[in-house]
């Protein structure tokens, strides 16, 4: 499982760890019944401290995406409804929109630069009925 933390961003370290596993299931990268990493193992692995990834693991779990067994492991639960699934989806997108718009803006780039672009290739996908490739050759 390859979580990447940014310890520059304003996000707080646990948000970043919990919207990315939100993500990996959105995607279908992590499905009901994989385990996911101990919490003192992901959080060696990552380098932060243990009760960063304990409270993440622990918002998980109260929002039903994860249950931890005692003695057994941490493993993805299967979404209660489709509503729950497409809830999720949602955030997914959510959180996409948001790191967009957070490295965007590390790199320099005004909200105007931003929306410009953005506003041209949301164009041309709802012209085309598809989103524009992730890369376009110059000519």
């Amino acid at each position: 499982m390859q979580i990447k933390i940014d310890l520059l961003s304003k996000i707080p370290i646990y948000v970043q760890v919990i919207d990315q596993i939100k993500h990996m299931i959105a995607t279908g990268t992590l499905e009901p019944g994989d385990q996911l990493p101990t919490v003192r193992q992901m959080a060696a692995d990552l380098r932060v401290n243990f009760n960063t990834i304990a409270r993440a693991y622990r918002m998980l779990d109260e929002e039903g995406l994860i249950s931890t067994q005692h003695g057994r492991g941490t493993y993805i639960l299967a979404p209660a409804s489709e509503a729950n699934g497409e809830a999720l989806r949602r955030q997914d997108l959510d959180w996409l929109t948001r790191h967009f718009l957070n490295e965007a803006a590390s790199l320099d780039y005004s909200a105007d630069e931003v929306h410009r672009i953005f506003e041209k290739h949301l164009n041309t996908w709802l012209e085309d009925g598809s989103p524009p490739p992730e890369h376009k050759e110059q000519g």
